[in-house]
């Protein structure tokens, strides 16, 4: 075997043709990618307002779009409240006596609970369910106009704390504030709630929203006064009805949710402060996310006073 046909050379047919390897390119260390940074995306969803904290029977209720435009918050000085102990008529609307919001430190929230609740009232239009308060000793209930927007007739039927149930008519309804006062039959002899002067509520109060949330009769929920003198645009769920602006609107933490319209908030005292009456939410769901509105009691007692005449 010749050299040129030896084992290891071109020309033997075993031979093993090996490539030479390629370059080691120089060792290049691992560049981690920078972080990448997004600007805010400018499609924010607005917040959705659900006016008419209400319960629908049968469906959901429905969110509607609102504005907030004022958020002006006041606080003024006052007093220890103290009910008016002047007789009143049955027809009369119990105002407190100097109603600067009381904190007392001798009631807990149980007692101001209990005292309230049999003042409270689940009000059931054949199509939804919100709240009431009585207003007054011969059965005046204050509301709000959405919730008995939906009733079939003149009547509806209300549910007393004790479970107890009545008739009551449609006095008189005024959609620019979203108010209205519905009367039991009977002649019988009811425990209204006093008013207390709304003008003296402080940021930081503590209340307790009562009223028939997702149709719970008689709950009750606490929290704070977070902001006062509130402006918000309450679309109506009525497509025929145009917007309600309602001004100088109690904000609070208390939960409230559908159902809970018309429903009290009151203050520590057991005085009622404002009627519930609308909802902020995410646009995801219809339910309390911490932030919910009230007429004030002074606008309230005003509207009722002329509804009842």
């Amino acid at each position: 075997m010749s050299e040129q046909q030896g084992w290891g050379t071109p020309d033997d047919p075993h031979h093993r043709h090996v490539p030479p390897a390629a370059p080691v390119p120089p060792h290049v260390p691992h560049m981690q990618r920078p972080p990448q940074w997004y600007p805010p995306s400018p499609y924010v969803t607005a917040p959705v307002w659900t006016p008419a904290p209400r319960r629908r029977i049968g469906r959901r209720v429905a969110a509607v779009v609102a504005a907030i435009a004022l958020s002006a918050a006041s606080a003024v000085g006052g007093g220890y409240a103290a009910l008016e102990l002047r007789p009143q008529s049955a027809d009369t609307i119990v105002s407190a006596q100097n109603s600067a919001q009381s904190n007392s430190p001798t009631a807990s929230l149980a007692d101001v609970a209990a005292r309230v609740l049999p003042s409270v009232v689940s009000i059931n239009t054949g199509s939804a369910v919100g709240s009431g308060v009585i207003i007054t000793a011969d059965g005046a209930i204050l509301t709000n106009n959405h919730v008995v927007a939906t009733a079939r007739g003149s009547s509806v039927e209300v549910t007393f704390s004790d479970g107890k149930t009545a008739t009551a008519t449609v006095v008189g309804a005024d959609p620019g504030t979203d108010l209205a006062v519905v009367k039991l039959q009977g002649g019988a002899t009811y425990t209204p709630l006093a008013f207390a002067d709304s003008d003296q509520v402080h940021v930081g109060d503590t209340v307790l929203a009562v009223g028939s949330p997702l149709g719970l009769d008689s709950s009750v929920t606490s929290g704070i006064v977070s902001a006062l003198n509130r402006t918000i645009d309450e679309g109506q769920q009525n497509s025929r009805s145009a917007s309600t602006k309602i001004s100088g609107a109690i904000q609070t933490d208390a939960a409230i949710n559908p159902g809970n319209s018309g429903g009290a908030l009151v203050n520590t005292a057991g005085q009622l402060i404002g009627i519930n009456t609308a909802i902020a939410t995410s646009g995801d769901t219809a339910g309390n996310i911490g932030v919910g509105f009230a007429i004030s009691s002074n606008t309230a007692k005003s509207v009722a006073q002329q509804l009842l005449g």
